[in-house]
């Protein structure tokens, strides 16, 4: 949207005698304080010269950096916000945290929460990964991780806090107060930003050829027929933390300021030469004008750097090269520390995607690079790098990061052999890869695309991978927003649902007291099957926890309640059939056993999910639970399968809980509040969007932000026990379990199918474990012996067999026409005789049901010569049904004598070997 030019006409401009041109590159509007400058002083219109400006402040490191910054804004009145996790807990419709605003989106920015303070200032580390190709090649422009200052301020219709004037003002102050730059090189270049939902005009300030900030003042909801004013109107900075550490340091890219000594390391670790300073000043003062979505512009750019310093610019790109591999080694392995110290685990959906998205680019990077490090080592070194800075969570966590990666470089091993395999598979089928192959080829065996077009060119089919391939997996992943971790959605026709939107909230008498049975409540409405009432014990579906069921009475009769929905604030009950008269009163009763035995479940959930963090970890999340009376499923984020010994200890810590007979207290809380005493663990079933929490908290066992129904002492429970463990997909596993009086049933059916197995092997059982060992011993007796007998069988066959060959020019066939017991031995002997003769083809003769089974089989040497695949085809022509490949073939050949198969199969054979001497 091209924006109204009075939005960017400040007093703060005329004052200061900023006067506004027009960048003769691309065109965009600015504010300068130097009359001849006729570009906006960014990239790509012009090249770094930053290094070369005036500055106030000594060479900055990031914490430093980052330090300026925070003071600075304290002094003007800010309160410092402590930065939140890079997963986004709190989200329901994003994974990572992008930027600093997501911190407040969109319980504060929507109006519904106030925020934690106003104004403020956060430096929010950030993930993005919709540029990770590029990262690197641009010599720090792009990163995955990041770090963003930002100070924001909240504007209310009866608040106003400040605006754009103040905005701008702080930052010129901050740019030239704090880092000395000289005014005159200080550029506001007008935009227009978008994101989220919302909109508004923004100054992009730029030094040198450099973006140090935007600054966003969001006054507009963006609609169908375009933008409508919001009446909470937020400003909306983002500094760029490395950036001004870049800024202040004389070295050419941002990776040598960032990481400093680290650098170095790596390039030791990895066993590579840095390249040549002077060729990485030259190509450093070209990188922004670098346009790496433009294979021209990056040719040019090698060919520019190469001139600079006298190379040959294959030269020059081969060192360039391997430099930005390095320096995306960096960046990776720093967000990877950065994701999993804040708790994600890697799998194939979600936050876990992306970081194992991650993960893999990396050990490709150190591949390419001919490294033999491991990616564990990388990533303990930033670890312990930044977790005395800005992440002690890297240092409080380093055996669950080191271990989920080393554990994910095998996975990945493995994955590629499998998937290398799959490729030759595919290919056979088809003589080309679309993108959507290579995704498939990279979601299923994670094989990166440069090594699938390694494997399609060895047999001879080109693949052509978009230079921008993993910000295009990852984006279809849900990196940039907008994939909701789940919904609820009531099971209502909509019509109602609509008619349910125009009553007040009900009052929830299941919260103020869950051991309420009976209660008395108005009626608020009717249609159909669907009643409403201005109060009412029965629970509705939500949080994981099934509904209530009961009875209501109305005028004088009864009816059964099916189910319980809400909507928004509103609960409906589902009665077993429309009533027939207009009542103003109603009585309620639910049924209380299965009330209790909800209760006890729901509770339980919770015990177990708190034992499963301390047996298990701090990065287990709560991913779905589901508390029905019967039982309950808790799915929990973890990277294996947990052992019997880990599952024994997360019961015994639970019973243990419910033997300490811990109070459940549950309480109303202002969001702000709770988020700053039990921090993001609230939000494990969901995220409110509410100013108000109902927080259920288990002693200093487990705390959560739960709208479900609970005992008020854990003793209530009585006792919990895991039935079931089962490994949903990769990173989450589902725990089964039962409560309270459940567990009683359970051992019960337990005993009665131990009783059942014992009366089956005939003895008690007290004897069972004895009689089972027993049977196992005979087992495998039997087995062996078996498996000795079909081998002698075989070995007999087979040389009865090899004194009777036919022979095709050279080529021994065997005839397997024995009426064996076992269809495996034919298998057996198909595979010995290929085995013991290299120049032979064996064909066996089976009697089905539906006619004759062909199998066939060729030795090694007969195989170069028959590629029984081209037998399978010729047979297929004649009738047969089947296939196979090119050493093995089965096929079916129906109502056919079997003196004519063979001569069928003799003749296509004959004229195979004719075919091919």
């Amino acid at each position: 949207m091209q924006a109204d030019p009075k939005e960017y006409q400040l007093e703060f401009f005329r004052e200061k005698g900023f006067t506004r041109r027009r960048c003769h590159v691309g065109g965009e509007y600015f504010w300068t304080l130097n009359p001849e400058q006729e570009h906006c002083n960014d990239a790509p219109c012009v090249e770094y010269y930053f290094w070369n400006l005036p500055k106030k402040v000594n060479d900055l490191s990031v914490a430093e950096a980052r330090r300026k910054f925070i003071r600075f804004f304290e002094r003007n009145g800010h309160e410092f916000i402590e930065p939140r996790p890079v997963v986004a807990r709190w989200r329901e419709d994003l994974y990572l945290t992008i930027a600093s605003i997501v911190v407040f989106q969109p319980h504060v920015t929507s109006g519904v929460v106030p925020p934690p303070a106003n104004p403020l200032v956060i430096v929010q580390p950030s993930i993005r990964l919709e540029d990770i190709d590029n990262v690197g090649l641009t010599l720090g422009r792009h990163l995955t991780s990041f770090e963003m200052g930002g100070h924001h301020a909240f504007n209310y219709p009866d608040k106003h806090v400040y605006w754009k004037e103040e905005t701008v003002r702080l930052a010129f102050e901050f740019f030239t107060e704090e880092l000395g730059i000289p005014p005159e090189h200080i550029t506001f270049k007008e935009s227009w930003w978008e994101g989220g939902g919302n909109a508004g005009p923004s100054f992009e300030v730029t030094v040198g050829g450099l973006e140090l900030a935007t600054l966003v003042f969001m006054q507009y909801r963006v609609t169908d027929g375009g933008y409508e004013p919001i009446p909470l109107r937020v400003v909306d900075t983002g500094y760029g933390i490395e950036r001004l550490a870049w800024f202040t340091q004389k070295v050419p890219t941002a990776f040598h300021a960032i990481y400093g000594s680290l650098l170095d390391e790596f390039y030791k670790l990895l066993g590579i030469e840095p390249a040549p300073r002077n060729l990485l000043w030259a190509a450093a003062r070209d990188a922004g004008r670098l346009d790496p979505e433009n294979p021209e512009s990056i040719k040019r750019f090698y060919e520019r750097a190469a001139r600079d310093v006298g190379l040959e610019p294959s030269e020059a790109e081969k060192l360039l090269r391997r430099e930005a591999a390095v320096y995306a080694l960096l960046d990776h392995s720093k967000t990877i520390a950065l994701m999993l110290a804040d708790g994600i685990v890697p799998s194939n959906t979600g936050e876990g995607y992306l970081a194992r998205l991650v993960i893999r680019r990396a050990i490709r990077l150190i591949k390419k690079l001919g490294s033999d490090v491991s990616l564990v080592e990388l990533v303990e070194r930033q670890a312990r790098f930044w977790g005395n800075d800005y992440y002690p969570q890297m240092l409080r966590n380093i055996d669950y990061i080191l271990k989920v990666t080393r554990i994910e470089e095998e996975r990945y091993r493995r994955s590629l052999e499998r998937g290398l395999r799959e490729v030759t598979r595919l290919l056979r089928r088809k003589r080309s890869l679309s993108l959507d192959d290579l995704i498939v080829l990279y979601d299923s065996h994670g094989l990166p695309p440069d090594m699938v077009a390694e494997a399609a060119a060895k047999l001879g089919v080109k693949v052509d991978v978009p230079h921008n391939f993993y910000a295009i997996v990852a984006e279809r992943h849900g990196a940039s927003g907008g994939i909701a971790r789940r919904a609820e959605h009531p099971s209502l026709p909509q019509d109602v649902v609509g008619w349910l939107k125009g009553f007040p909230a009900t009052e929830r008498l299941f919260h103020q007291n869950p051991y309420l049975r009976e209660f008395n409540a108005k009626v608020l409405g009717v249609k159909g099957v669907y009643l409403v009432l201005d109060r009412t014990a029965f629970y509705p579906t939500g949080g994981g926890q099934l509904h209530d069921t009961g009875v209501i009475r109305l005028c004088g009769e009864e009816y059964q309640v099916k189910r319980v929905e809400k909507v928004g604030d509103v609960i409906v009950h589902v009665l077993d059939r429309e009533p027939r008269s207009n009542c103003s009163e109603a009585w309620g009763r639910i049924d209380w056993e299965r009330r209790y035995r909800l209760m006890r479940h729901h509770t339980g959930v919770h015990v177990i999910l708190g034992a499963a963090r301390r047996v298990l970890g701090e990065h287990v999340w709560q991913a779905g639970a589901e508390k029905t009376p019967e039982k309950a499923r808790l799915d929990i984020t973890h990277y294996e399968t947990p052992s019997p010994e880990e599952i024994r200890r997360i019961e015994e810590l639970a019973n243990r809980a419910i033997l300490e007979r811990i109070d459940v207290e549950t309480k109303i809380m202002d969001r702000n509040e709770a988020e700053k005493l039990y921090g993001f663990r609230l939000y494990q079933g969901g995220v409110p969007m509410t100013p108000k929490l109902r927080v259920v908290k288990i002693g200093d066992w487990d705390v959560e932000a739960c709208f479900g129904t609970h005992v008020a002492n854990t003793a209530e429970i009585g006792a919990v026990k895991i039935t079931r463990v089962e490994k949903l997909q990769d990173g989450v596993i589902r725990l089964e379990l039962v409560a309270g009086s459940e567990v009683a049933r359970y051992a019960s059916e337990l005993e009665e199918r131990v009783n059942r197995v014992a009366n089956i092997v005939s003895g008690s059982v007290t004897e069972l474990e004895k009689r089972v060992e027993k049977l196992i011993r005979d087992y495998n007796n039997t087995r062996q012996n078996l498996n000795k007998l079909r081998r002698y069988i075989v070995e007999q066959l087979a040389e009865r067999i090899k004194k009777e060959p036919l022979t095709i020019d050279g080529i021994r066939i065997y005839v397997v026409k024995d009426k064996l017991p076992l269809h495996d031995l034919y298998q057996e002997l198909t595979k010995l005789l290929s085995q013991e003769d290299p120049d032979g083809i064996t064909i066996a003769l089976i009697p089905v049901e539906q006619g004759l089974m062909v199998e066939i089989g060729a030795g090694s040497s007969a195989s170069r010569r028959v590629n029984l695949r081209e037998l399978a085809r010729l047979l297929s022509n004649k009738g047969f049904r089947g296939g196979g490949k090119p050493t093995h073939i089965n096929m079916l050949a129906r109502n056919v004598d079997e003196n004519e198969v063979l001569e069928v199969i003799i003749s296509a054979l004959r004229e195979l070997i004719k075919e091919k001497p």
